[in-house]
């Protein structure tokens, strides 16, 4: 497992244990340090390949540059032992005091605060439109979303989370076509919406828009997402004339144009028809970017399928020509979401009917469940859910699998008579299973820093089930209660749970008490 842990010259970019001791290999060879996690505990705790870096520039063979450093390196206070490996790796062994200080850093906050510039960030997620429930297929997008969201909170950053949606147009009509035809007993138009959710609306008066609404927000609200906005296009295009007046545009074809390839876009895109004035998609688009950016947003974030790819070019054209640094500008692209029970995949289409919806999804694995699974894989990936393995409450499965070492700690809290403070002292010399967990309770910080960095939050599930067996291979081999090491190791196990705690939180799925 990569630590990720970096210092420039001697400037820790983190206040922990593992980020000074980085801060130190730095100041002693004069460049940047990255220090990871040897998968072998004989090749030390921590390595750096510095001299390897260094020995070109300097014109020494790297074993020997490495040696020099090993030599300056024992001398630091965190560090037991140092040694070199194969062609000039530094391989560190850290003691049990330096280890003891780590576990001491791990508080509520641990983590937190990774930003060195805090921003008012816009993350647009999910906005379908409102011709049906929340699929499956949109419901990786809210996870994402909001998983990304979490974690530029945690960094320190000014989040507002918005739902973007259109209530006018031909697929709006069709919608409200389809509910009106039921309403008078007859079927939908064929290039129509159908389905029970259909046949639900046609029972309730009004606008069928407004109740998809409320029941689109309810699910998203159950699948723990609260949007602080929700924006409607129709309004947005009513500044439409003003903006396209600051634009780079033609007329051709009885359409007015955006040149948006003289600012990275593979072709122009259309604005409004000149016959009729009537504006078309993009103007809204670029509507939208205006009026995100006049709201004082420092980074704008967009969540949205593949398949929207050569979307990504005309925002940014978009805000390029409004005077705005497009790099402030990010689209977030996801993959498709595949669901299989008893084998077989289910196919989705939610005009047909046959679409699988986040509510169904929940009802059948649950919200943890739903909200792990939509995570714990790159956005570049598509996923498969097997629902069935999904549902099972048992280890098999891998949220339940980390629920339960949050739980059983919890058990474990419960019964001792009496919680020490973080600040305890060493009495002992540490089993390698409670510096193996040390160790990788550390490295949350570094991982969740570079979650926030790359939009990845499926890093955290995977750092999660690692805690989770680090945790169980220690609880296996020593008793916490009663114990001559009690003390400390309750305040090893409740770590753990802060740190199992936290990273579930940021995706979106609860760590339970008991199981």
């Amino acid at each position: 497992m990569r630590s990720r842990t970096s210092s420039r010259r001697g400037r820790p970019l983190a206040a922990n244990a593992v980020s000074r001791l980085a801060a130190g290999i730095a100041e002693i060879a004069g460049a940047d340090v990255a220090l990871e996690r040897p998968s072998d505990p004989a090749h030390g705790d921590y390595a750096t390949n510095v001299a390897l870096r260094l020995a070109p520039a300097q014109r020494r063979p790297p074993r020997e540059l490495a040696e020099e450093l090993a030599e300056r390196a024992a001398e630091l206070p965190e560090v037991e032992r140092a040694e070199v490996a194969g062609p000039g790796f530094l391989n560190l062994f850290v003691t049990d005091a330096f280890l003891a200080e780590a576990l001491a850093e791990i508080g509520e906050d641990h983590g937190r605060g990774s930003a060195e510039r805090p921003e008012r960030v816009n993350v647009e997620m999910v906005s379908a439109n409102p011709t049906g429930p929340i699929p499956v297929s949109a419901a990786r997008n809210g996870a994402y979303g909001d998983s990304v969201a979490r974690l530029l909170e945690f960094a320190g950053h000014d989040v507002v989370r918005e739902y973007y949606y259109n209530n006018v147009g031909g697929q709006m009509d069709r919608f409200r076509a389809s509910v009106d035809a039921r309403r008078r007993g007859e079927d939908p138009p064929e290039d129509g919406y159908h389905g029970a959710y259909i046949d639900e609306l046609a029972q309730l008066e009004g606008d069928p828009v407004q109740h998809m609404l409320k029941r689109i927000e309810a699910s998203l609200e159950r699948f723990r997402i609260h949007f602080d906005v929700w924006t409607l296009q129709s309004v947005v295009e009513q500044k439409a004339g003003e903006v396209i007046e600051a634009l780079d545009t033609y007329e051709a074809e009885g359409t007015l144009w955006a040149r948006t390839t003289g600012y990275g876009d593979d072709k122009d895109r259309p604005l409004l028809r000149s016959s009729d004035g009537s504006f078309l998609y993009y103007a809204a688009d670029v509507a939208y970017v205006r009026d995100k950016f006049e709201r004082g947003f420092d980074r704008l974030i967009y969540v949205l399928g593949a398949d929207h790819h050569g979307y990504v070019a005309r925002l940014k054209a978009a805000a390029t020509m409004l005077g705005y640094d497009a790099n402030r500008l990010e689209a977030l692209l996801y993959q498709l979401v595949h669901l299989t029970k008893g084998g077989e995949q289910t196919k989705m289409s939610k005009r047909r009917g046959d679409v699988v919806f986040l509510d169904e999804l929940m009802d059948e694995i649950g919200v943890d469940a739903a909200r792990w699974y939509l995570v714990n894989r790159g956005p570049d990936q598509a996923i498969d859910i097997d629902i069935d393995l999904a549902a099972e409450k048992s280890q098999k499965n891998p949220v339940y699998y980390v629920q339960y070492a949050h739980a059983r700690i919890a058990g474990i809290l419960r019964n001792a008579s009496e919680i020490p403070s973080d600040k305890v002292s060493l009495g002992h010399e540490l089993a390698r299973e409670e510096r193996d967990l040390i160790k990788r309770l550390a490295e949350f910080p570094a991982i969740v820093a570079e979650a926030t960095e790359r939009r990845g939050p499926q890093a955290l599930p995977t750092y999660a089930i690692r805690v989770a067996d680090d945790f169980h291979r220690f609880y296996h081999e020593h008793r916490v209660l009663e114990s001559d090491a009690q003390e400390f190791r309750l305040v090893l196990v409740r770590a753990a749970q802060r740190v199992i705690a936290r990273s579930l939180d940021l995706i979106g799925v609860e760590a339970p008490e008991r199981m």
